[in-house]
């Protein structure tokens, strides 16, 4: 890890011999305190906030001079020489008295003092100068990684760096300026490989690449940046570029120095080519972009007050986690891994979480908490998992990778050198929980299963059993109170033995018996001694799970009992409140009142403010109460009819704020039971993006039934923008195919239309299965005309035209499209035929026809504008921008493809944020700025990971490739392109032709 480098400091300030003593006629500036100084660009001066006149070069020439003086005095024979150098005008001494003059009457004469004959400058308040600044920071920085702290000496580095506004001294002449240009431009630069060797030892070495792609091409020579591009490009997963890296440096320093590669970047070199672990992993973890401190995650569960017993376990749990802290333990500060297992309501959940309260101490950094649902039919999935845990270690979104394998790598990096406790619950098998195991010394799990891991290697079993009678009463007497037990002693103990010791079981029986002060102990326990409901069959598994929550749910008024079996009946990892209304019927506020008394009982889980969810075998038996207990049995298809009509009714009121005038929201089903209402754009995206797993459980559970197939077909259409985000997309397709059966088993040619429309566009968005996409859009034409669904058909033929341009068949692409154009004209749908008009434009731009092109993007974006469709609005500026770099308009171009970058990073639409960037990489490409496309390109393919498909992959790596040619990388390049050509070919795209006469011309350039 090298030093932070270092330059002089400057000026000296304050110095006691120097009193400032203020002349009446200086009034330019009135306090030395208020000026400041900017020498990392062009010099200048300010008062405050007002700048101040500085004069001509020369003269700033001689401002820079005494700032860069460090306070000592600068000879008129010096300036002399620092503004002419050999060759001074006659009247050089007098032009230096001329400049002074005037600086004192700008500056002030107890700033600017003569002596000695000649000059500095004095009395300046501490940061007055920037490269002052820049240098403390420095200074900071450096101590920082000295002490191991990569954050903050990341952060003061950005600082520093901030400071500078383009070339140091800008546009100054003579020898001195020149020279000290040239020293402030090396430490620059020595600041930025500092900053980026950090920026790699964090793990950010994604995000590194196209910065230091765009740092090699302005330095070509300059061989610790190729060094750190060719580390950065290697843990991205990009081995071959890292040796093309090699390669094109080692024949760059051959024909410019005749020299070969320095050591350092031979020995890096055979590191990659011997995929050497250690270059795999960064050896410090992830920082977050401007994060000022840590993210300390604390999502722990409260314990219970009453926590009751348990005392050899705590104790055995709070050994094997202290091994994990202690350094004095014989077995060093390691990893412990402990697996609690036993029957459902045994406790396993309230001892862990007890445990974890009391060791938070030991481990200062954060605790992580899951609920893996691993006894229910759809466990949580451990990449989902680790995404959401590297979240709330502060890892941004846009640095997650896909795999599996990638996630946990980044996990286990993020979590090296601090200590932090994962409680892992309710696990399927050791299977689920090994990727999610923290794996770095000093870091500690506690996972809880029904079954025991034995296969978990390395882990502390323990095995759960039920309480003992003694605390058993003890945590019936915590709940109930002292005084009724200690009264009823024997009647307490034939209930916690009725309840066969099970503490959930007890824990329920106990609330019940509290929340009724007119019931005695002994009622109670007359209760539990009905054969049919006693609890003695737990210890048979399941079935005493069930009994267990029999006696909760025959606790519960009738409000609450069916509040309880109608919630369950939903899918989804939980439900909002508002979506809960929904189901039972309620205001919100009186629904509120219903779940949280549900809360108190313990038969219902609060997973954050205004959620509420079930444990799986809750659910299960809240299911089994709709089914026999629900009368009449049709109000069970109500509840979940009023849920879905409230994500439909919210759907489309996302949707038609974000698209004004779209008639799609009036083909839609009618919702009988309301949705919520946004303030604002962003309000609505939030919901959607924050329900979308709820919503598509829904549209899963109402497609296998006729009265409600078609209303869970349009959630699907209106939220469409799942997946056209590249969010959810994957499940989102999933969900749509059972839908599309169900609707062709049921013989309703409109509900197969409208989805097979959205899942052409999932293809279409995918960007790897066009052939399916049309063959989707051209059946929902053809369903869409046959069961007169006119809008329907408008948007198929628009989806059409859309694969049929990206299959390169223009011809059909343009009657589908026209026909668009036309259908939504008669429909009224001026945002649907803005599209089609802009997608139109593509066609002709793909043809040669670039005028005609371009008057088809401004016409579709001018009707998006009138109606205030920014999002859509972004896209007809998108197709706008393509059309304009055709036509050799690049700065206009640029302009509409930087205003649609904003609105769609703003949308969090990654997808088109991608694509823009890659668009805008070929404007530069086409300005001949090969640096700046490498780094866009790069961008765009750092964006689109995982999202858009691997044909969009490819397109990106051909300019990619073609901006490194430009700037001399020539070896990566052609990686760059036999990465596209793969793909291509792969997928038979016609792509692959281009990309095989690109590579075919390198090979002849570089014979």
């Amino acid at each position: 890890m090298g030093d932070i480098p270092a330059v002089p400091r400057v000026p000296a300030q304050r110095d006691p011999r120097d009193t400032p003593v203020r002349s009446p006629v200086d009034s330019s500036a009135d306090s030395p305190a208020a000026l400041r100084f900017s020498v990392l660009g062009p010099v200048r001066a300010w008062h405050d906030d007002e700048p101040l006149p500085t004069g001509s070069p020369q003269q700033r020439a001689l401002l820079a001079a005494l700032l860069l003086r460090e306070g000592r005095t600068a000879t008129a024979a010096e300036l002399i020489d620092a503004l002419w150098g050999d060759e001074p005008p006659s009247q050089a001494l007098a032009a230096v008295r001329t400049y002074a003059s005037r600086l004192r009457k700008v500056l002030g004469a107890w700033v600017l003092v003569s002596e000695s004959g000649g000059y500095a400058i004095r009395s300046l308040a501490e940061g007055a100068l920037d490269l002052t600044v820049a240098q403390e920071l420095a200074t900071e920085a450096e101590k920082s990684r000295s002490a191991g702290d990569l954050r903050h000496a990341r952060d003061a580095l950005n600082q520093a760096l901030d400071l500078w506004d383009g070339q140091p001294l800008a546009g100054l002449p003579g020898p001195y300026a020149e020279a000290q240009r040239a020293r402030l431009e090396e430490w620059l630069l020595q600041l930025l490989e500092s900053r980026l060797d950090m920026d790699l030892e964090q793990g950010c070495h994604a995000e590194s690449v196209s910065e230091l792609t765009a740092l090699t091409a302005e330095h070509p020579l300059r061989e610790r940046l190729r060094e750190l591009l060719m580390l950065a490009l290697y843990r991205s997963g990009r081995q071959a570029e890292a040796l093309a890296v090699y390669a094109d440096t080692r024949r760059l320093l051959a024909d410019e120095l005749g020299v070969d590669p320095r050591p350092g970047l031979r020995e890096l070199q055979k590191r990659i080519l011997q995929a050497d672990p250690g270059l795999a992993e960064p050896s410090a973890p992830l920082a977050p972009e401007a994060a000022p401190a840590p993210v300390r995650p604390a999502q722990l569960p409260a314990t219970v007050p009453d926590f009751t017993g348990r005392a050899a376990f705590v104790s055995e749990l709070s050994k094997v986690l202290a091994s994990a802290s202690s350094a004095s333990s014989a077995q060093g500060r390691v990893m412990a891994v402990s697996a609690l297992a036993g029957i459902g309501g045994v406790g396993k959940t309230t001892l862990a979480v007890h445990v974890a309260h009391q060791a938070r101490s030991a481990f200062p950094d954060g605790q992580l908490y899951i609920d893996l649902q691993g006894a229910g039919m759809q466990a949580a999935e451990p990449e989902t998992v680790l995404g959401t845990f590297l979240r709330a270690l502060g890892t941004a979104d846009s640095a997650i990778p896909d795999s599996l394998e990638e996630r946990a790598a980044l996990y286990r990096s993020v979590l090296d050198g601090r200590r932090i406790l994962v409680l892992l619950d309710n696990a399927r098998d050791a299977a689920q929980v090994r990727p999610l195991l923290p794996g770095t010394e000093g870091c500690a799990a506690l996972v809880t299963s029904r079954v025991r891991m034995v296969d978990l290697a390395g882990a502390h079993l323990v095995d759960l059993d039920v309480m003992s009678p003694e605390e058993a009463l003890q945590l019936f007497t915590k709940i109930v109170g002292e005084e009724r037990v200690a009264a009823e002693r024997k009647a307490a103990l034939d209930v916690v033995a009725a309840c066969g010791f099970l503490p959930l079981a007890i824990r329920i029986a106990a609330s019940r018996l509290a929340a009724r002060r007119t019931w005695t102990v002994s009622v109670l326990a007359e209760k539990l001694g009905d054969e049919r409901r006693r609890l003695d069959e737990l210890q048979a598994g399941d079935l005493a799970v069930k009994a267990t929550f029999e006696l909760g749910y025959g606790a519960l008024d009738r409000q609450q009992a069916r509040a309880f079996r109608l919630l369950g009946l939903a899918d989804g990892p939980d439900i909002s409140l508002a979506a809960a209304a929904a189901v039972l019927d309620l205001p919100v506020d009186d629904a509120e009142e219903v779940l949280e008394s549900l809360v108190d009982t313990s038969l219902l889980e609060s997973a954050a403010p205004g959620r509420y969810r079930y444990h799986d075998l809750v659910r299960l038996y809240a299911r089994a109460c709709a089914e026999r207990d629900e009368h009449p049995p049709g109000e069970r298809a109500l509840a979940m009819s009023r849920l879905l009509d409230f994500y439909l009714a919210t759907v489309a009121a996302t949707y038609r704020i974000q698209r004004p005038e779209d008639r799609l929201v009036d083909h839609l089903e009618h919702a009988e039971y309301p949705g919520l209402a946004f303030a604002d754009s962003h309000a609505a995206q939030d919901w959607v993006h924050a329900e979308a797993v709820c919503v598509l459980a829904c549209v899963r559970q109402s497609a296998t039934r006729p009265d409600t197939l078609r209303r869970a077909a349009d959630v699907l259409w209106a939220a469409v923008e799942l997946a056209e985000s590249g969010t959810n997309s994957k499940e989102y397709e999933a969900v749509a195919a059972i839908v599309r059966d169900a609707a062709r088993a049921a013989g309703d040619p409109r509900t197969e239309a409208r989805v097979l429309t959205a899942m052409a566009f999932v293809h279409c968005f995918s960007g790897s299965r066009f052939d399916v996409a049309i063959q989707e859009s051209e059946r929902a034409s053809e369903l869409a005309l046959a069961a007169d669904d006119r809008l329907t058909a408008c948007w198929s033929s628009n989806i059409s035209g859309v694969v049929a341009l990206y299959q390169n068949r223009y011809d059909s692409g343009e009657a589908h499209l026209t026909r668009a154009i036309e259908s939504f004209r008669d429909c009224a749908d001026r945002p649907g035929e803005a599209s089609a008009l802009c997608n139109l434009s593509r066609i002709h731009l793909a043809t040669g026809r670039t005028d005609s092109a371009v008057a088809l993007a401004e016409q579709g974006t001018a009707m998006y504008d009138a109606m205030g469709h920014a999002l859509r609005g972004a896209n007809g500026r998108y197709a706008l921008g393509l059309a304009l770099t055709q036509s050799g308009r690049l700065t206009e171009a640029a302009g509409h493809l930087d205003e649609a970058l904003r609105v769609f990073r703003d949308s969090r639409q990654r997808l088109w944020e991608g694509m823009t960037l890659f668009r805008l990489a070929e404007v530069d490409l086409a300005a001949a700025r090969s640096a700046r496309a490498a780094t866009n390109a790069e961008q765009a393919l750092t964006v689109l990971r995982g999202i858009g498909g691997e044909w969009r992959r490819g397109n990106v790596l051909t300019v990619l490739g073609r901006a490194l040619h430009g700037i001399g990388q020539l070896d990566r390049a052609q990686v760059c392109w036999q990465d596209a050509l793969g793909i291509f070919e792969s997928l038979e795209a016609p792509e692959a032709d281009a990309v095989r006469g690109l590579l075919g011309r390198a090979t002849c350039t570089n014979c």
